[in-house]
């Protein structure tokens, strides 16, 4: 059994078709016409800003993103957990001063 399907936006859906490239959408019932269609989805790429570096920490960093301010950190486990117990100290009050400095600056 042959059926005929109506192509939304056909000149687009052949283009990506004669690149080799997939084409997503849905294929339904017009409730107009009551043909059989397709409709291609319109995929757009996330653009998504960069975080911003604060600071270089010893081990890790404070960057800023549109609505966060993240801190990393990454210590070796050969320190013991009482060491790096004092360099999450250390590295927290590094970052609280690269804040306070970002702050000023501005």
């Amino acid at each position: 059994m042959k059926k005929c399907v109506f192509v939304l936006n056909a000149i687009n859906v052949m283009d990506k078709l004669l690149n080799n490239k997939r084409v997503e959408g849905v294929l339904f019932l017009d409730e107009n016409t009551g043909r059989l269609s397709f409709k291609a989805y319109n995929r757009l790429p996330r653009i998504r800003q960069k975080d911003e570096l604060v600071k270089k920490l010893p081990w890790g960093w404070v960057r800023e993103s549109l609505e966060r301010i993240k801190v990393f950190g990454s210590f070796p486990k050969d320190y013991g957990t009482v060491s790096i117990m004092g360099l999450l100290e250390e590295q927290l009050q590094d970052a609280k001063n690269a804040l306070i400095e970002r702050e000023l600056g501005q």
